[in-house]
């Protein structure tokens, strides 16, 4: 009988542990969500539907997703095009002080998002800016610029710039060459850079609260009605933002897979 090797194994082992214990809360949330429960989502009550059928019914948490959903959506397309547009500056143009703001653009993500977040606040206070979703916006879109920028700067190094050479070489102009050769090669990164920001903005709580005012975001409505148990309807809308994600991953890896099995047949 062979001998058995505890190093073949371990990987495998912590592998299957650290996946099954990041899935734990999920798993949880995704119970919890049909939890038929009275006023707090702690001890489970019952089986129902009615959760995923009636998610409006908790007061506030549509309305909480809507403006996370509205701010998240204004923040990506901000910060992707003006990061887009830096990106291209910094790879492709040289100017007076460009080393510097390439290092300056590390700083809001080395920044804790508490220093952040107050600094903002303070800065909206010392103008007289009310604090509302126009803040909370601008907040979202200063710290995921610098996210876009690293992620498209990436992509944009990598390009062959004989590419753009050979459509100049066809008497393409700037703009031509830009929208048919240039911008369809950067798209992946940008993608990327868009569903990064727009994570981010979605997910934040730190900076929101700081600057949100009366506003309340998914976040805040989740942490807010933690202490008396999360309800159902915001585990639904929860596990709902997870499964799309999930979808759009699975949709992304499989388009991938099927372009370049035909790439593969026509080499």
């Amino acid at each position: 009988m062979k001998n058995f090797s505890f190093g073949k194994y371990a990987l495998p082992i912590y592998a299957v542990l650290a996946f099954v214990y990041l899935l734990i809360p999920i798993g949880y949330t995704f119970v919890f969500s049909f939890n038929d429960y009275v006023k707090t989502n702690i001890a489970w009550r019952g089986f129902t539907f009615d959760n995923w059928l009636y998610v409006c019914n908790e007061q506030g948490v549509c309305e909480a997703f809507a403006n996370s959903i509205l701010i998240g959506v204004i923040s990506t397309v901000v910060a992707t095009v003006l990061g887009t547009m830096i990106a291209i500056a910094l790879v492709r143009y040289q100017f007076k002080f460009r080393s510097g703001i390439s290092l300056m653009l590390f700083l809001p993500m080395a920044t804790p998002e508490i220093v952040l977040g107050a600094g903002l606040a303070a800065q909206f206070l010392s103008t007289g800016t009310p604090k509302g979703l126009v803040t909370i916006i601008l907040a979202h879109i200063m710290f995921c610029l610098s996210f876009v920028v690293v992620t498209v700067k990436a992509r944009v190094m990598s390009l062959d710039a004989s590419l753009e050479e050979a459509g100049r070489d066809l008497y393409a102009s700037p703009a031509q060459v830009f929208r048919k050769i240039t911008l369809p090669l950067l798209m992946p990164g940008i993608a990327a850079a868009a569903l990064l920001a727009f994570a981010l903005s979605f997910d934040d709580f730190i900076i929101t609260v700081f600057n949100a005012g009366p506003e309340n975001t998914f976040p805040r409505f989740v942490y807010t009605a933690a202490a008396r148990g999360i309800p159902a309807e915001a585990n639904v809308i929860g596990m709902s933002v997870f499964f799309l994600a999930i979808a759009l991953v699975l949709t992304v890896q499989i388009r991938g897979s099927l372009r370049q099995k035909r790439l593969a047949k026509i080499k």
